[in-house]
């Protein structure tokens, strides 16, 4: 039988309800005929009820336990799961990762998934079973322990599964209905998209979307899994939610296809850094040994041997970047004159397909910010995104602006 994955996130399994609410979509898929596979996340709030306890017993925490205490929300919710649907007499059972088995690295807390051998669930399909509901966020490394995949992981774990199985398609289900040109709460204006490229939705992920857990999408492009986002708490139709699928399968895409943004910006720029080769290397390699995040990076123009190197990064990683570089500063290892850092910032960002065949989108979207009067601060951009760091408190209107002004209203 065709094989179809559903993942549920944490307000769709946030209650009993919801779960028999969400069981009942399963059992019209499996009415359908298909194999099921449910990918299920932590009941809504459990994971960071976890996370403080973790904190709470132990500051300085062993990543090995922290993962067996964090993955065990999942479990409960796939047990659970697994009881609703044999209730209304649908042959299923629970599945920890450890027992698929889903073979990850030892990356506690951050593991990357490294094999889902699918003859264990497959034999239990072939006894008659009809869904197997799978733990998210988890899996077991070749040393035995339980990992975590980070935050967002069950996404992950429903693309690999659709993957391994070769499923028709990966349902995701969430609190939203689909993929939407940006935040209906910051524009009222928003529209919900049909179809997206992989690429659009990578990029829309990984500026500040909270639709889909970035790692997903990646693993969805490359193995060329269809995805659909679509609401639990909505009348279900095959016309529901937004396909994620190949360039090749949108007709034609708008220049612009949606605004992403991030309101947890900072910048940090060093005044008179040496300007000789090498220097970046010594800045951001100190910054990645301290687990700093950066991404946009600009470099002035030298001026008699020195020159100014800005970036951002998250605000909640300010901190440890300022003591990395002070430390840097301390031993010998770069010397500069100042560090500036402003913590008021936000990202904003226009993204397309389309603009790989259509110029003017950089001067469109820089005349309307002017326009708004909203400097921008940093810019950064890639074949199908353009990226500004502006003041925090434009953060909205220059969203609304742009939204506006590439008609993204219109389909």
């Amino acid at each position: 039988m065709p094989v179809l994955v559903m993942k549920f996130g944490g307000t769709s399994v946030a209650n009993l309800d919801r779960i028999r609410r969400a069981a009942k979509r399963v059992g019209v898929e499996v009415a359908k005929g298909y194999d099921v596979i449910v990918i299920v996340s932590a009941m809504s709030g459990e994971t960071n009820k976890l996370v403080g306890y973790v904190d709470e017993t132990s500051p300085l925490y062993d990543a090995r336990e922290y993962d067996a205490v964090v993955s065990s929300g999942e479990n409960v919710t796939a047990g659970l799961m697994a009881l609703t649907l044999q209730e209304m007499d649908v042959p299923a059972r629970s599945w920890q990762g450890w027992q698929v088995p889903l073979k990850t690295t030892s990356a506690h807390s951050q593991a990357r998934i490294e094999e889902i051998p699918t003859d264990n669930i497959n034999a239990k399909f072939g006894e008659g079973m009809r869904v197997a509901v799978v733990a998210g966020f988890q899996g077991i490394s070749e040393e035995g322990r339980i990992t975590t995949l980070g935050r967002g992981g069950s996404d992950t774990t429903a693309v690999a599964f659709a993957a391994a199985f070769d499923a028709e398609r990966c349902d995701i289900y969430t609190d939203v209905d689909g993929v939407y040109t940006t935040d209906p709460r910051v524009c009222q204006k928003a529209r919900k998209l049909e179809k997206i490229a992989f690429e659009e939705m990578l990029e829309l992920a990984s500026l500040g979307a909270k639709v889909l857990q970035t790692r997903s999408v990646e693993l969805a492009m490359r193995y060329k899994v269809k995805l659909r986002v679509l609401s639990s708490f909505e009348e279900q139709s095959d016309e529901a939610g937004t396909l994620v699928c190949d360039e090749e399968e949108i007709m034609e895409s708008n220049v612009v296809s949606g605004v992403a943004f991030s309101r947890d910006e900072a910048k940090m720029t060093l005044l008179s850094v040496a300007d000789r080769p090498g220097i970046a290397s010594i800045i951001f390699g100190c910054l990645s040994d301290a687990g700093v995040n950066v991404d946009m990076i600009v470099q002035n123009i030298s001026e008699d041997g020195r020159t100014d190197m800005t970036y951002s990064l998250p605000t909640d990683q300010v901190k440890r970047a300022d003591q990395a570089l002070a430390e840097l500063k301390s031993s010998g290892g770069l010397n500069f004159a100042e560090l500036v850092i402003d913590e008021d910032v936000a990202k904003v960002s226009v993204v397309g397909i389309g603009m790989r065949s259509q110029s003017g989108v950089a001067a469109k979207m820089f005349k309307v910010l002017s326009d708004e009067g909203i400097n921008i601060k940093v810019i950064t951009t890639s074949e199908i995104k353009i990226s500004v760091l502006v003041d925090r408190k434009y953060l909205e209107l220059a969203v609304q602006a742009l939204h506006d002004a590439f008609e993204l209203e219109k389909a």
